[in-house]
Formats: structure tokens, C-alpha cells, sequence
């Protein structure tokens, strides 16, 4: 018995203190909220984009532009909405919703989480004028501490006059005058039942539940805001149905005027909520200075490059993705022609047939397996007969073929279609997908003939990064936005590492296909059709790396030199044909006009050459050392060892009868030199 007393005596004692010392805490936070007095009500938390310069580029609208109006100037029907919707005790509590939040806790302990929330306005003003968004006990405390000194120094009209001045409801729209404006084009305050129930329904999540963005999802939130309304008996069975069967009308402001690098700046807001596990929301309204990669110049001469390109009366969109091959870097995107009439970004978010612009991870996968840049296969009509009893039989660009054996350099250079499939079939159609996972592809690549003819869909943005590893002599790297992050208080929560990564490529075969992916400008690869390049190259003044593509709806041209890599794709949305012939051409006239502009008064670079790799005069017609009889010489560079030992022998001296004696003992000196 007396050991049963002490049992629960000693329990009692324990709950004794345990209510003792939650009191003496809760005591201690209203002492200290008291000393240090009233927060204030608004706080500025404008996240900040700048320049790989230093400069601004885009700014989330501050206070300053938030409309501050009185509670009295703000409809009842949106106040009663909210109060509805988010806090319906919030007149009776005093800033906690303690059966809410037991609820809540009970719900995370068994799930082991965060993830339930139960806060109140005050709350939630609380956390977005001084906190940031992540879901950490830390923070729940210093929620309940800021709520504390809200509840303690300003009535509760004070408190949802500000919340209601300064919550986010998407579009950068804060507080619900600027939003009664963007949505509807009216005043707080003259915001209709219906209105108000929509708008009411949007900062629980400003996209997702934004009209403008699914309006599927948002009506069916507004409508279940006006059923609660009704059933609360807030409004009355007439209200609702008329507020129900009211349809309306949206007038959103153009928000994305003169802004640098839009589809740019949209992809700094994703790629920091990543970053930091925050929603976009959090990261717009958190007072984040992010210092971006972009080069201000350098978009501005995209964006007008395109715009002079492209006829005003073309439907064609636009995808251009610039980046720094040796960080990742992007320096310059375009992601659509009007960002305000598409924000939709063709170069992170759609999927496109690349054509004999993906030639090139072929043609790496080739050198692993021996091939050299003068590996001869035919170039004729062929039909192939595959394993599973089909036949395949591509076609070369208007049915043009060289009917005799061709180089690597030159199939590479005139893109023959023929070459390539019979390269992917003699190393197995599985060593391509797996070449192009060395590469950074993520998208489906299915292992099939066509495939060495870029028939899988993939984005821009692979097939830039995929070339930058060439670029940067093969390693490893990851395009992306964002270098530093820097929170309201000026504490830096991110920095990026500007470090090249893994090796992923073989050095030497990189550098080797470096210098054959140059043959696309160069006249001396001429065979039965001139190189690719021959539209452009005039108009180059120096050395680059590059492959075009094309399908039927798709023109692409990606390029490089050893401090930019450039891709453009071009194409309808709808996949319709490409059929005016000026159409074809804007991809390499961007691409031209752009990499000169962005070189221009930069000292010439050369892609290196490792040690190990060794150039010769290569006669192109032959593949054979070039002697001073040959018409073309290009000098091709090698793995040493496997470079070509033979001199042509296509081309002899002939005696004109004008040679001296000297002149044919130069010729013949170069002949076996």
C-alpha cells in the first residue's frame, strides 16, 4: 500500500511540475513579448533576382505597392469568407486554437511529421511579415512567440487589417486590394459574395488554386467556401445560389512587362523552392536576395536577335538555352517568343525530336569503340534488315547520297543519315541509350535504329547540357540559375560550389569529336552535298563546334566554343510541319547572330588538345594523309596511333611542263615528309 502512495505521489509530483514549468515558460514568453513590445504590422519581403553582375533584373512588388486599405474599406463578404475559410474562431481565441492544434500534434506524432497545420490568422500573419516557411519545430516556436506579442499589443481588427493587407494571392498580388484589381479590375470594396469567396480560396496555395492557372480547381475551393458561408448561416440560402450561378469575368494585368529574362526568372523561383524545400509562394514573399547566373547583355541580344529573326506574322515559337560549359551556368534563356501571351518554357518543359542534332553522342559512343575520323562506311540507298524480321531503310536530306564510302569527318559534316544508322547498328542500339545516360539524359530514349536520327523527345535543355560536357572536355556538370541565396536578415542559406564535376568523358575522344563537330562550317568537307553549316559560316569569325537538326517539325542548331554553349530550337506547339523555307533557317541564323554578338571583342579560345592526340593533313575525299597534290587538306586530329599512315595516292604530280627542278623536289619532299 505505502508503495502504491509513494507511486502516486511521485506521478503527482511530476505532473505538478511539469504544469509548473509550462506555466513558468508560458509566463516567461507573455514577460518577455511584453518587454519587447509591439512588432510591427508591415514588414518588407521583397525577394530580389540579380545579374551574374550584380545588377536587379526583377523584384516581387514591396508594401509600397500592396494598396494598404482599412479594414472598413475591405467588402464584408471577402472578410466574413476568410474568417470562414482559414479561422472561424478567430474573434474568441487569442491567437491559438488550442483544440485545432492538439489535433494537429496528435496527427503529426503519428505520422512522424509537420505536416499538419492548424494556425490561425494570427498565426499566419505572424509567419509571413517575420518567418520563413519551413517546417521546423525552431520555427513553430518563434510563430507562437511573434503571435504572442501580435495578440498582446493590437486588437483583432488591427491584426486582420494587416493580414489581409499583406497576404500573397498569387500573381504578384499581395494583399487583397492589389488582388480585387488584378483579378477583376475593382476595389476591395466593391467585391461581390462570388468574387469574394474566389479570392478567399487563393492563399492557401496562390497557384494552385489561382483562377488564371486552373479554374476547374479554383471554382470547385470558392464553391466550397460559399457552402460553408451558407451553412454557418454567414450568408443565406439566396446569397449562395445567387453567388453560385454568378459567372465571372477576369481582367489580370500584364505583370511581365519589360522584364529581363521572364521564362529566366521563372525558372530562378522553381529551382530556389528546391533549394530551400519551400513553395514558390515562400520564396516570392520571403525577402530572398538570389544572385543569379544570368548575363544581362547577353539576354538582351538573345531577346532581340530573335525578335529580328522571326517574321512578326510567324507562328513558330522559340526555345534558346545559352550556358557557361565549365559551371553550368545558364547565361541566357528564352523559353518562348511573348512570355506574356506563354509562359510556358520550351526549353525546360517541352519535349521535341532533336533529329541529327543528337548525332553527336553517336558519333562519342563510336570513338569509344574504335572508329577514328576516318572510318569509311557507305553512303548508298540501303534497306535494313533487323533482327526482328522489319526493315528499316532511312534516307539521306533530298535523297542525296555520295554512293561510295565516306568518312566519319565528312558524314558528320554533311549529316548523312545513312552512315549514322549503320554506325548504331554495328555497335548495338543499346550503346547509344547508354552513351547518352553518360551524357545527362534523363528523358525515355528507346532503343531502336531511328534513334541515331534523334527520333526520342527530348528538352532543350538536355541536349545544351549534353553538348557543354564536350565543351568542358567531358565532365560532369548541371545547368542551373541560382549561385547565391541570401534570406531577409542577410544570411546567406546558399552558395554554389563553381567546380566543374566528375570526369564522365574520355578526354582524348572528346577532344577528337570537338574537332570533328568543327566540319560543319568548313568547305573543305564538301562531297555530294556542302556541309551543313555553309548557310552561316561566312558569317563566323572564328572556330566553333556545332550539329544542326531537323524533322519534319522540328529545327534545331546547338554550339559551342570552349567558353559558350548555344542551343535553338524552333518549331510550332501543335508539331505542324515546318513548310515556309525562312522558317528552316531561324535556328542558325539566332544561333550565328547571337554566339558572334557574345564573342565579339573576346580573344580567340581553342578547344584543347590533351596529350595523346595528334593532328594530320587528312585528304577528306580518301581518309588518307594529304600531300601537296591533294585539291582539299583538312587537318583531322587523332588518338595517337590511330592516325592515318598512308599518303593519297588519288592525286599524283602531273608534269605541266611548268615545274622547275626545285618545284618537284618540294613536291616530292611533301610527298614523304
Amino acid at each position: 500500500m505505502r508503495k502504491k502512495f509513494k507511486r502516486i505521489k511521485w506521478i503527482f509530483g511530476v505532473l505538478v511540475g511539469s504544469f509548473f514549468a509550462i506555466g513558468c515558460l508560458i509566463g516567461g514568453v507573455y514577460l518577455v513579448s511584453y518587454i519587447m513590445g509591439p512588432p510591427p504590422l508591415s514588414n518588407q519581403q521583397n525577394t530580389v533576382y540579380y545579374s551574374n553582375d550584380g545588377e536587379i533584373i526583377g523584384e516581387e512588388s514591396g508594401s509600397e505597392s500592396r494598396h494598404w486599405v482599412e479594414l472598413k474599406a475591405i467588402s464584408p463578404f471577402l472578410i466574413d469568407a476568410t474568417l470562414q475559410i482559414e479561422d472561424q474562431h478567430y474573434y474568441e481565441h487569442h491567437g491559438f486554437d488550442y483544440k485545432r492544434i492538439m489535433g494537429a500534434i496528435i496527427k503529426d506524432i503519428k505520422s512522424l511529421s509537420l505536416k499538419e497545420g492548424a494556425s490561425t490568422l494570427t498565426q499566419q500573419y505572424a509567419r509571413n511579415l517575420y518567418l520563413t516557411h519551413e517546417k521546423t519545430w525552431l520555427r513553430k516556436i518563434k510563430e507562437a512567440f511573434y503571435t504572442v506579442r501580435l495578440e498582446m499589443f493590437y486588437s483583432k481588427d488591427e491584426i486582420l487589417e494587416g493580414y489581409l493587407n499583406t497576404i500573397y494571392y498569387g500573381h504578384g498580388a499581395y494583399g487583397i486590394e492589389s488582388a480585387s484589381n488584378y483579378y477583376f479590375e475593382t476595389a476591395a470594396s466593391e467585391l461581390t459574395l462570388a468574387q469574394a469567396a474566389m479570392l478567399a480560396g487563393i492563399p492557401k496555395g496562390p497557384t494552385y488554386y489561382s483562377p488564371l492557372n486552373d479554374i476547374e480547381r479554383a471554382t470547385k475551393r470558392q464553391q466550397h467556401i460559399l457552402a460553408v458561408m451558407r451553412n454557418e448561416q454567414v450568408i443565406t440560402e439566396s446569397e449562395y445560389k445567387e453567388a453560385i450561378e454568378e459567372e465571372l469575368t477576369y481582367i489580370a494585368q500584364n505583370e511581365n512587362e519589360e522584364v529581363i529574362g521572364a521564362h529566366f526568372q521563372d525558372t530562378v523561383l522553381q529551382e530556389a523552392a528546391e533549394i530551400l524545400n519551400l513553395d514558390v509562394e515562400a520564396i516570392r514573399s520571403g525577402g530572398f536576395e538570389i544572385h543569379t547566373t544570368l548575363n544581362r547583355d547577353y539576354q538582351q541580344q538573345l531577346e532581340k536577335q530573335i525578335n529580328q529573326t522571326v517574321r512578326s506574322s510567324s507562328e513558330v515559337e522559340v526555345g534558346v538555352l545559352a550556358i557557361e560549359p565549365n559551371t553550368g551556368g545558364i547565361l541566357a534563356m528564352s523559353g518562348g517568343r511573348n512570355y506574356a501571351e506563354s509562359p510556358y518554357n520550351r526549353t525546360t518543359q517541352a519535349k521535341r525530336m532533336p533529329g541529327s542534332a543528337f548525332k553527336p553522342f553517336l558519333y562519342y559512343a563510336a570513338l569509344e569503340k574504335g572508329f577514328t575520323p576516318t572510318t569509311e562506311l557507305m553512303s548508298e540507298p540501303t534497306v535494313f534488315h533487323l533482327e526482328n524480321g522489319e526493315e528499316y531503310k532511312p534516307s539521306n536530306y533530298n535523297g542525296y547520297y555520295a554512293n561510295k564510302p565516306i568518312t566519319l569527318a565528312q558524314a558528320l559534316a554533311l549529316s548523312d543519315n545513312v552512315y549514322a544508322v549503320r554506325t548504331h547498328l554495328f555497335l548495338g542500339v543499346d550503346e547509344l541509350v547508354d552513351t547518352a545516360r553518360k551524357f545527362g539524359f534523363k528523358s525515355p530514349l528507346p532503343a531502336v535504329p531511328s534513334l541515331a536520327l534523334g527520333t526520342a523527345t527530348v528538352s532543350v535543355k538536355e541536349m545544351v547540357a549534353g553538348y557543354a560536357m564536350l565543351a568542358n572536355g567531358g565532365y560532369e556538370m548541371s545547368p542551373h540559375t541560382i549561385k547565391k541565396i541570401d534570406n531577409a536578415n542577410g544570411k546567406t542559406v546558399f552558395e554554389r560550389e563553381e567546380t566543374l564535376g566528375k570526369q564522365k568523358l574520355d578526354e582524348k575522344k572528346v577532344s577528337v569529336l570537338n574537332h570533328l563537330m568543327t566540319g560543319m562550317f568548313d568547305s573543305q568537307l564538301d562531297g555530294y552535298m556542302s556541309v551543313t553549316g555553309s548557310t552561316i559560316s561566312n558569317r563566323l569569325t572564328r572556330i566553333y563546334a556545332g550539329k544542326s537538326g531537323t524533322t519534319n517539325s522540328d529545327s534545331w542548331m546547338i554550339g559551342y566554343s570552349p567558353s559558350l554553349v548555344t542551343g535553338v530550337w524552333v518549331g510550332y506547339d501543335d508539331n505542324r510541319p515546318m513548310e515556309a523555307v525562312a522558317e528552316k533557317s531561324y535556328a542558325k541564323s539566332i544561333w550565328s547572330q547571337f554566339m558572334e554578338t557574345a564573342h565579339k571583342g573576346l580573344p580567340n579560345e581553342a578547344f584543347d588538345m590533351p596529350a595523346g592526340v595528334v593532328g594530320v593533313p587528312v585528304d577528306p575525299s580518301t581518309g588518307q594523309r594529304a600531300t601537296a597534290y591533294c585539291d582539299t587538306s583538312r587537318v583531322m586530329y587523332f588518338e595517337k596511333g590511330t592516325e592515318p599512315q598512308i599518303h593519297c595516292t588519288d592525286h599524283v604530280y602531273e608534269d605541266n611542263g611548268a615545274q622547275d627542278e626545285e618545284g618537284i623536289l618540294e613536291k616530292l619532299f611533301d610527298l614523304f615528309r
